[in-house]
């Protein structure tokens, strides 16, 4: 009994040096990783909800660069014409924050989802943004007071 004890417990012995180890690695590659610019957002999607025609077309992402290294964005494209991103043109330095002004053509009726592409020096992979909502028709002005019908402003 004593022997399959002693097995047990090297064998346990044995497997927390190897899982030990293996975290020391794991955090070692995050921390090459994390090397260079590292774009962090607060929200990479943004809900416009349920707006009238016509009303604040703009949204912003705000972001900060949690890496080590200035960020750069190169180039930002909406979806379609009716999503037009813009972008800071200066480097954006490590723990600064800044953001992406998005405009939606909020003219257009009905209820959308649009992305914005951006391109960046953080890797080879394009980061997504994402807008959605529903677009209603603004209810008409009521008309205004009826020509020469008695108003007490009528000189006639």
């Amino acid at each position: 009994m004593k022997k399959v004890l002693s097995a047990l417990a090297m064998l346990l012995f044995v497997a927390a040096v190897g899982y030990s180890q293996n975290d020391v690695a794991v955090t070692e590659q995050a921390a090459e990783e994390q090397n260079g610019p590292v774009m962090a957002f607060e929200t990479e999607t943004i809900d416009y909800g349920v707006i009238e025609q016509g009303s604040d077309p703009y949204r912003f992402f705000k972001f900060t660069n949690t890496g080590n290294e200035p960020l750069i964005i190169t180039h930002a494209k909406g979806s379609c014409g009716c999503t037009v991103p813009t972008y800071p043109k200066e480097p954006i330095a490590p723990g600064e924050t800044s953001e992406i002004k998005v405009r939606y053509d909020t003219n257009r009726l009905g209820k959308f989802t649009k992305r914005v592409t951006l391109s960046t020096n953080v890797g080879d992979e394009k980061q997504m943004l994402t807008i959605m909502g529903e677009v209603v028709k603004k209810p008409e002005e009521p008309a205004g007071l009826p020509a020469n019908e008695g108003s007490m402003f009528n000189n006639n």
